[in-house]
């Protein structure tokens, strides 16, 4: 009788369950899950259990203490250590880790904390461009983009991969525009340099041109953040940019909701360092026919004519764009095609997962 081998076993390692807060590493992690059935995964969920995100049906759970499922302070130092126990446990180790303040030091462990095991480290972003000056690569690592992958490279990070985040494009439906008055969206994060200050200069540049639409902000705030007195501050520069529709929202349930309400996105932040490299919710935007009005960063490149794009930080450029769209409706049919065909060719699940079964193979030969 022939016994068949057991599937490779992989530690997904992320700094938050991956049932709790929607972050691009979560996200990026709960894709890899779904893409590739033929591995055994371990990953953290949170305890106890709350309402959220369904729980990953596949693979096994380790727990964390995590009552709200964010990435707090107690709850990344829980993942480093339960992820050094899994590691021995496993074939294979496949980090999903933002470059932020605290990474330079567990790079440095990465020996002792992980083994001698193989590792893939996906790199959501950098918060910090000097940081990499200080960290060492945990093994094979992939960025999101070639611009990010450039920067690694200099940084002596070797054998550095390029994957595209990916998109069902089942759960993200094409949709035609809603009928009213235009709808801008903003969402990102309440950072110094998330665009949410930005974004409301331009809208009011916008505004004074005689452009007319309501302004959405939804915007998520980060364990330690005073979110109310931040959104108030923006509500405050609404209102001396002379802009009257501003609906100012914190953390968003129900996005394709949100889409489907809207008919642009702008994202226009002077640097990419605290989300991911290329954020999701652009990705999402333009799977649903959102057109995109993005900041002119070397990462956006990959979205060629599917998105219009301003000088990083100039509100005044980013608003003329958003007034001249409003009043082009040819241009705005012919962007929100470019986007979904852009997703559809360069973001599916189909390219992520033979680029991702790949590299695990070759890791695990």
């Amino acid at each position: 009788m022939t016994v068949s081998p057991r599937p490779p076993r992989v530690l997904l390692l992320t700094s938050s369950p991956l049932d709790g807060a929607d972050g691009s590493d979560v996200a990026l992690a709960r894709d890899v899950l779904g893409a590739l059935p033929d591995m055994d995964f371990l990953w953290f969920c949170q305890w106890p259990a709350r309402r959220g995100p369904p729980p990953p049906p596949v693979g096994r759970a380790i727990r964390l203490w995590s009552p709200d499922g964010s990435p707090h302070a107690q709850v990344r130092l829980q993942a480093a250590l339960a992820g050094a126990v899994a590691a021995r446990r496993a074939d294979l180790v496949h980090a999903f880790v933002t470059i932020g303040r605290a990474f330079p030091a567990f790079s440095w462990l990465r020996p002792l904390m992980l083994g001698a095991r193989p590792v893939v480290h996906t790199v959501p972003g950098v918060t910090d461009a000097r940081l990499l000056a200080r960290t060492r690569p945990l093994g094979t690592t992939v960025a999101l983009s070639e611009s990010m992958a450039r920067r690694l490279r200099a940084a002596n990070f070797g054998d550095v991969r390029v994957i595209p985040p990916m998109i069902r494009l089942s759960e993200w439906p094409f949709l035609p525009p809603p009928g009213g008055v235009p709808t801008v969206l903003f969402a990102g994060r309440l950072d110094p340099q998330g665009g949410a200050a930005i974004a409301v200069e331009a809208a009011a540049e916008a505004a004074r041109s005689g452009a007319l639409f309501r302004l959405v902000l939804a915007l998520r705030g980060r364990p330690g953040q005073n979110t109310t007195a931040l959104r108030e501050e923006l509500r405050e520069l609404a209102g001396a940019g002379g802009l009257t529709d501003v609906e100012v929202r914190g953390y968003v349930d129900d996005l394709r909701a949100l889409l489907a309400s809207v008919h642009v996105l702008l994202f226009p932040p002077p640097v990419v360092g605290g989300t991911a490299d290329i954020p999701l919710m652009v990705l999402r935007a333009l799977a649903t026919g959102r057109p995109a009005i993005l900041s002119d960063l070397p990462q956006f490149a990959d979205f060629g004519d599917a998105v219009l794009r301003a000088p990083a930080g100039d509100a005044r450029r980013t608003g003329q764009q958003l007034a001249w769209l409003l009043e082009q409706p040819r241009v705005w049919d012919m962007l929100a095609e470019r986007g979904r065909a852009t997703v559809e060719e360069s973001f599916g699940p189909e390219r992520f997962a033979a680029q991702y079964g790949a590299l695990y193979r070759e890791l695990l030969t």
